[in-house]
């Protein structure tokens, strides 16, 4: 099921919300179970054959967790206990997500013409990563004993399941057992109608406007230079309000029950280094792979020459966690390149003089911007020979066309352009402050009203009229 549909508007988020509050005045528990069955729905509706792997997960998983924190064992007990969990994770993603793969390269190496076609599950890269960390920090002792619903509700919660954010335990956890969270609160309820109106606007009027100028590079047998770089463009800014609509909507939806999500998404288009656009694009990833291989490979801790390797093997092992193909690879092998140049120009030049530090940063964010548009170019195109014509064209302005088709796809870009740029994001709009759970201070003085809920009116109705047949999100293939 789709946010962006008709059924899950209308029918199917009304009544999870109706149910939830009503069994919150009877118990503490109830809405904590049927939160997670709705969850389950929500994702059975979509992808029911694969709701029996989702529930071995979680049972698997919750009992190796279990294990970690209840039982009584020895350190080797213990480390055999996590090696099991996060290998049987890891089989499983492997098995689904990457056989086919690595058959083909089989294939293409020995000559052979063995066939592997396996659908990959909804979500499974989500919700396992989710699961791994969980498993380690149990292993750590920062895991405190949680019960089975609690447990389940936290892996399989309607809001991320599908593309995110990824959900630590210690932050997710503690929010479904308070008990004032299963109550109404109408200024809750109120941001979060706001915010789910601004990322259904980004997603069904931006995200899908902009989609058909994608073909001019993408689809195209011979791009010219500007058709080259409409289409690039073009793409790049689709993906920025589709997952930027996503990560509002999530937000939006799991505010209306209560429940503060981490932000996932703060303008990276922005950050003046690459560095600082991995803190800003799919952040809960980041924290991820940060905490959970970069950090255990050794980190920065042994040296400049193997703090770079280490950046190499996390972000390729990144782009993989995107997509199993030879793009993907390029594309993560290319954002650990661009992170080891970046450090090593701060362990080069670490102080900029104050008179140059704006020039330095406007710099940066050109310079960033352009380097992740190239990256996108592996990341969208279907075969690396695509991406280098692709980028062929980008680089060869002979080939300039130029016409009247052109020209009107280049004042869109622009606008789409202005938008990221000059426009203030959700989070700064609503004051959302997921560290304090505060969200629409402002709202709740009354210095918005009422200019501010008429736009977002008019971004909901707009956002709910531009809803297409079938629009998937971006990320709901990773």
């Amino acid at each position: 099921m789709l946010f962006n549909s008709y059924p899950f508007i209308l029918l199917f988020l009304p009544a999870v919300l109706a149910g939830y509050f009503w069994l919150g005045r009877r118990s503490n528990l109830a809405p904590v179970v049927w939160l997670a069955l709705a969850s389950l729905a929500f994702y059975a509706i979509g992808s029911w054959q694969f709701l029996g792997l989702l529930l071995i997960s979680i049972a698997f998983n919750y009992g190796i967790g279990h294990l970690l924190i209840a039982a009584e064992l020895t350190p080797r007990q213990r480390k055999a206990a996590l090696v099991l969990g996060v290998v049987g994770d890891l089989l499983v993603l492997g098995i689904f997500k990457y056989a086919g793969f690595v058959t083909e390269n089989i294939n293409a190496l020995a000559g052979t013409h063995v066939a592997v076609h396996i659908l990959l599950p909804v979500g499974i890269s989500f919700y396992t990563f989710t699961q791994i960390a969980f498993l380690v920090d149990a292993y750590r002792g920062r895991v405190a004993a949680y019960t089975l619903p609690h447990y389940a509700l936290f892996v399989t919660y309607f809001p991320h399941l599908i593309a995110g954010p990824i959900l630590h335990h210690k932050d997710m956890i503690p929010q479904f057992e308070r008990e004032e969270t299963k109550h109404p609160d109408a200024h809750l309820m109120l941001c979060g109608i706001i915010i789910f109106a601004i990322g259904l606007f980004k997603k069904t009027c931006l995200a899908d406007g902009i989609q058909p100028l994608v073909a001019l590079a993408f689809e195209a047998r011979s791009p010219s230079f500007d058709q080259a770089w409409c289409g690039v463009l073009a793409y790049t800014f689709q993906l920025y309000f589709d997952f930027s609509g996503y990560s509002d909507m999530a937000i939006g939806i799991s505010l209306m029950f209560g429940i503060f999500l981490p932000v996932n998404f703060n303008s990276p288009y922005k950050a003046s280094s690459i560095v600082e656009f991995w803190r800003r694009w799919h952040m809960t990833l980041s924290q991820f792979l940060r905490d959970y291989l970069y950090i255990p490979l050794g980190g920065n801790r042994r040296g400049r020459v193997l703090r770079y390797a280490n950046l190499l093997v996390t972000m390729l092992l990144g782009g993989l966690w995107h997509g199993a193909a030879w793009t993907f690879v390029v594309w993560g092998a290319l954002h650990g390149a661009y992170l080891c140049v970046n450090h090593a120009f701060n362990a080069l030049v670490p102080n900029v003089p104050a008179p140059l530090a704006r020039p330095f940063r406007i710099a940066g964010a050109v310079l960033t911007f352009l380097a992740v548009v190239v990256a996108w170019v592996f990341f969208r195109a279907e075969r690396i020979d695509w991406a280098m014509l692709i980028l062929g064209a980008m680089a060869d302005p002979a080939t300039i066309v130029f016409g009247r088709d052109e020209i009107a796809a280049l004042v869109m870009v622009a606008i789409y352009g202005a938008l990221i740029w000059l426009a203030p994001n959700t989070q700064t709009i609503m004051g959302y402050d997921h560290g304090n759970r505060q969200v629409g201070e402002a709202l709740r003085a009354g210095r918005l009203r009422p200019l501010f809920l008429y736009a977002a009116s008019l971004a909901l109705a707009f956002g709910i009229l531009g809803i297409q047949s079938h629009s998937e999100f971006i990320y709901f293939r990773f």
